[in-house]
């Protein structure tokens, strides 16, 4: 007798990645096509993809660049629609887009509020929501979204941010509960800091980069959380800091 064992790879998935262009976008994008997986990638300028487009097809994998500005619903709902017609399928939504514009609590600006609202809640749900419509059908799923450390610790200067954050680990609580019953499948990832051109500035203090080093983890996890292995995983926020919020 033979045992099933659970498989992590993602062989015959169908992954669309909002964010794609840069940093952690353009790493979970790489990071799904090692895994087996064809990509469409969610861009805020659709022009910007052609480099990381070849990359995936180098691994052997099928590419879809989109017009994915997560500020405008019309683009999102597109998006979703067009990874499913091109691809026939959409397995895994990765809801990596995300803003943080700083400022200390008393100077925020109105606009700034906004747009992180807009971009990290709002878009984050609409994206959900149409990816839950198509996965729905198809009686399977499953959907990652991104949180952050912040949504766990107070930051200075990032109060919006950080409650956006927080709002991310919840909403993935109330979508897996409504969801379980379509086989659907809802996650967040909480990372630390991680290097990337938005976090560049930061990171150039040795100290505070010593300190992130220290703590850093694989983002590879996005790739379990899509895969059969995770078959009973469902509503939690996977913290990714290396045990730093523990100590």
């Amino acid at each position: 007798m033979t045992n099933a064992f659970p498989q992590f790879d993602l062989n015959g998935r169908v992954a669309l990645v909002t964010g794609a262009a840069r940093g952690l976008g353009r790493a979970i994008s790489l990071a799904l096509a090692n895994a087996g997986a064809d990509v469409a990638l969610g861009l805020r300028s659709a022009a910007t993809g052609s480099d990381l487009v070849r990359e995936i097809q180098a691994l052997g994998r099928k590419a879809l660049p989109l017009q994915m500005d997560m500020a405008h619903m019309d683009q999102i709902t597109h998006s979703v629609e067009a990874t499913a017609a091109h691809f026939g399928r959409l397995d895994v939504l990765v809801n990596n887009a995300g803003v943080s514009p700083g400022n200390p609590a008393e100077d925020f600006l109105e606009s700034d509020f906004d747009l992180t609202i807009a971009v990290n809640i709002k878009g984050t749900f609409f994206a959900s929501q149409a990816a839950g419509r198509v996965m729905i059908r198809q009686k399977r799923g499953c959907i990652v979204n991104m949180s952050s450390q912040a949504g766990f610790v107070a930051l200075p200067t990032e109060s919006v941010y950080c409650t956006s954050k927080a709002a991310i680990s919840h909403l993935t609580k109330c979508l897996a509960v409504e969801w379980g019953k379509h086989n659907i499948r809802v996650n967040a990832v909480a990372p630390t800091f991680i290097a990337t051109p938005g976090t560049e500035e930061a990171l150039a203090d040795p100290a505070f980069r010593a300190d992130t080093i220290e703590r850093i983890a694989g983002l590879h996890r996005i790739v379990f959380l899509g895969s059969s292995a995770a078959s009973l995983i469902t509503g939690q926020t996977l913290l990714i800091d290396g045990g730093w919020t523990a100590r």
